[in-house]
């Protein structure tokens, strides 16, 4: 029951982050809001697929998702303020600051 607990805490964590709606997370990982809603009122774990939209809705993979106790891999504060930005980028802002990186 813990996993679940945390998987959904996951999902509320980064949707919140990112203002968006259980609608607005359900439009994005093309999901009916009624399957998001169901997780939480019957406290049941998302299928590996549902997961997997979810995911990619957050644009993260689910080792990413998954991974979220932050004291599995130590990362100094700045590190950490980094990956926080990052996750906010779209796929083509990514690819600028790889590139940027890149050519420093």
């Amino acid at each position: 029951m813990v996993i679940l607990i945390n998987i959904l805490e996951q999902i509320t964590k980064h949707r919140e982050q990112r203002g968006w709606s259980e609608y607005q997370l359900a439009e994005k990982a093309d999901l009916p809001q009624s399957t998001i809603s169901s997780w939480y009122k019957k406290q049941m774990l998302p299928s590996l697929s549902s997961l997997e939209k979810i995911c990619s809705a957050f644009d993260m993979t689910m080792a990413q998702f998954l991974m979220e106790d932050e004291e599995l891999v130590p990362i100094n504060g700045e590190q950490k303020e980094l990956l926080e930005h990052w996750s906010y980028l779209s796929k083509e802002q990514k690819e600028i600051v790889l590139k940027l990186i890149q050519v420093m």
